[in-house]
This record gives structure tokens, sequence and C-alpha cells, in this order.
């Protein structure tokens, strides 16, 4: 019983360490609380399922975002207790866009991505590269 109560007044106590608040003043990074608005934003919604938007708020970051959607053939399959799926479209939606901003260190980084039936595909000169 000792051994239960030592081991549960501990878990008490990391998780309270864990919890409180970071003291900003002991060596965390510099960052800003200053609050930025948008001063640039567009939204265009079709009938067809397409979409356009971007924004741009006051201290440099710039988002925009394009979509539509895509009739793609899912070809005939076999689902693992046998099921066959025969062959069919499906419709999938695809986006591109980017993203950028400014770095503490003042350097531009931009994010551009695909987002398909191939997943998201992100590219950036700030990204790793695999090796070939």
């Amino acid at each position: 019983m000792y051994k239960f109560v030592c081991v549960l007044c501990s878990a008490l106590l990391l998780s309270y360490v864990l919890a409180r608040p970071q003291d900003s003043r002991a060596g965390s990074a510099t960052t800003t609380t200053t609050p930025a608005s948008i001063v640039q934003q567009e939204n265009v919604n079709n009938a067809d399922g397409s979409f356009n938007s971007s924004y741009e708020t006051s201290n440099g970051i710039r988002v925009e975002n394009v979509g539509y959607l895509k009739k793609i053939i899912i070809p005939k399959s076999e689902t693992s207790d046998g099921q066959v799926i025969d062959e069919h479209e499906e419709l999938v939606l695809v986006q591109t866009g980017s993203y950028s901003y400014s770095d503490p260190e003042g350097n531009l980084i931009t994010l551009r991505y695909v987002a398909d039936e191939n997943g998201f595909q992100p590219e950036g000169d700030h990204l790793p590269v695999a090796p070939q």
C-alpha cells in the first residue's frame, strides 16, 4: 500500500509540474503577441463544387487555396474477404495552394502543395528532401 501511495503522489506531482504555465523569462524563444489583422481576403464558392480562397494578414502571412472535383476510375478489386468490387467512377476533391510567412529570423518560408487521390504532396525549399 505504501508503494502505491508513493507512486500516486509522484504521478500527481509530475502532472502538476508538467501542467504549470511556462515562465516566459526562462530562456524561451522570443515570440510576439501582437494580434494580426486580415488585410485582404477572397472566397469564391462555385455551384460545381470548385472554390478559390485567399487571404493576407498584416504580419505578412499569405494563404491561397484552389479546389475542384475530379472524376477518377477505381479499378476492379477484391476485398480481403473475397468480395469483388467492379470498376467504377468516384469524385475526389483536388486542392492546390500555398502559404508563406516569415520565420523568427526573418526568412520567408513558402510551402506549395497539391492534395488529390495521391495524398498530400508538399513542396518547399525548407523541407527535407528524401535521398534518391
